[in-house]
């Protein structure tokens, strides 16, 4: 771009690059289970899709007042990069996540690219 505009000049190769993006699922903890029983299956599950490549981190939130219900957001290199490990997935995530299904039933949100719009707090 040598005009200052947006555009890229005609003809310009363009550059495919991998964004980070969010897995994000919702959990409900099924009656006479808890969170905790679940949380161990979730735990076992992402020590080993942790190192896969790619990936950047998880976290399970329990929601504000209502402990059966828990939000899990997975950060990724790429949506190649998770996809890459679902291709992948082995017989122990697998038989652990049949464990956990006894615990729940679980929602996906859906596949979040990384936040465009971010406010921190004013820092001194």
């Amino acid at each position: 771009m040598t005009d200052g505009s947006l555009l890229p000049e005609a003809g310009a190769a363009r550059l495919m690059v991998a964004t980070p993006m969010k897995f994000i699922f919702e959990v409900h903890i099924k009656p006479h289970h808890t969170a905790e029983q679940y949380a161990s299956a979730w735990l076992r599950v992402s020590e080993i899709l942790q190192r896969a490549p790619g990936a950047r981190g998880t976290r399970l939130h329990r929601k504000l007042g209502d402990p059966n219900t828990l939000l899990a957001i997975a950060s990724w290199d790429s949506k190649a990069s998770r996809d890459a490990m679902e291709q992948r997935r082995d017989q122990a995530v697998r038989a652990i996540l049949q464990e956990a299904g006894q615990h729940c039933e679980v929602r996906i949100i859906g596949e979040f690219d990384e936040a465009e719009w971010v406010v921190d707090p004013a820092r001194p």
